[in-house]
């Protein structure tokens, strides 16, 4: 019998008696079914799997880069444990970083990372260069008491300034902005961004309530971001909104067109299409962002004579208060209850002269047809 061998991979009959292949480096199988011992099959599949665990040995990190230091944080516990949102940007600035990611560690220093974030900042924009330096911060806060960078050489990299003329970021929405978008989104979208311009809350943080977290009408979660404790009256703007919601199975207040859980990915999607073409029909101005529902809450109540300490309890935006039981919470929820009627008010305000300024410019611009054409 014809003894076959390939290089990297183990050849051996198992105690039923059958033939057996496995890649030492992975194990990753040979099916000899499919491809069997000694087969153009069986060797293209051989050099099939050594083909590509080559190509991941040469992608994972080598050890003393700039990419080792960034894996190493990935795997930390702080990393783990960061909200969804806050994982997906830390990868993106690990993304932008992928050109110099075989830059050794011991040619890391402060003029290098200043130089780097000014070419990002020509590149990209000024805000993405401080993200990414934000997040080699963290890289190297974590590196440090491994041993595997000397000093944190990102914290001395100035940031760059706002520029004068750039955009207001997450700006406020106009009552009408909201209106017209509520009513051109499909009903799964509507109820996502109702329930964000209702509660205030960041949109991972609103796509997430569950439905067992409502007790007495108030809405108790912790915000994703910070585990500050949030206690969410819900109002009766919203108690109509939801009422519109398509029943669904899921456990989450909120569910896509799929009856599940909404992720962010899929809603955000869905926002993009929806915010270009209403910009592009010239029904909403440029810069609307779910996020920036959020700020007009505050706006609202901001301008309504709220200080920053109901705002910022309603907004759960940085509380003492971080258990979510409600006998701890009682006194936060009547607190929140009657900071979220002075919103209600300013919502019902609004609306009253927003139906004004319709009728006034259908009063302006009366029916010109001749009545001889009827």
């Amino acid at each position: 019998m014809t003894v076959v061998r390939v290089r990297g991979f183990k050849i051996f009959r198992d105690r039923h008696g059958q033939m057996r292949c496995y890649h030492r480096e992975t194990g990753r199988k040979v099916d000899l079914r499919k491809a069997p011992l000694g087969s153009a099959e069986f060797f293209g599949e051989c050099a099939r799997i050594a083909a590509h665990a080559e190509a991941v040995r040469e992608k994972a990190p080598q050890p003393g880069t700039l990419d080792a230091l960034m894996a190493s944080y990935f795997a930390e516990d702080h990393f783990l444990r960061l909200s969804d949102a806050s994982k997906r940007e830390y990868r993106m600035c690990a993304d932008v970083l992928e050109p110099i990611r075989d830059t050794p560690v011991l040619a890391i220093d402060t003029p290098l990372l200043a130089a780097i974030h000014d070419k990002l900042a020509k590149k990209h924009s000024w805000d993405k260069a401080n993200r990414v330096r934000n997040f080699l911060i963290q890289v190297f806060k974590f590196c440090i008491p491994k041993g595997l960078i000397s000093k944190n050489f990102a914290e001395d990299v100035i940031k760059k300034p706002r520029p004068k003329d750039a955009p207001e970021a997450y700006r406020t929405w106009a009552f009408e902005e909201v209106q017209t978008v509520l009513d051109a989104a499909s009903p799964q979208l509507r109820a996502a961004l109702a329930t964000i311009f209702c509660t205030g809350q960041d949109p991972t943080d609103a796509l997430e309530f569950r439905k067992d977290q409502v007790d007495d009408g108030v809405i108790w979660k912790g915000r994703n971001k910070t585990n500050v404790g949030a206690a969410i009256p819900i109002s009766n703007v919203l108690i109509s909104e939801l009422a519109r919601v398509p029943a669904h199975d899921a456990p989450t207040l909120l569910a896509s067109s799929k009856g599940t859980p909404w992720t962010y990915d899929g809603f955000a999607s869905a926002w993009q299409r929806l915010r270009t073409k209403l910009e592009k029909d010239g029904k909403v101005a440029p810069g609307l962002t779910p996020k920036g529902l959020r700020h007009t809450m505050a706006t609202w109540l901001r301008e309504a004579g709220r200080d920053e300490r109901e705002i910022s309890d309603l907004l759960a935006q940085d509380s003492k208060v971080m258990g979510l039981h409600y006998s701890k919470n009682a006194a936060l929820a009547r607190k929140n209850r009657k900071t979220m009627q002075v919103w209600e008010g300013e919502y019902e305000r609004r609306a009253k002269k927003a139906k004004v300024s319709n009728l006034q410019k259908k009063a302006s611009n009366p029916d010109t047809r001749n009545l001889s054409d009827d």
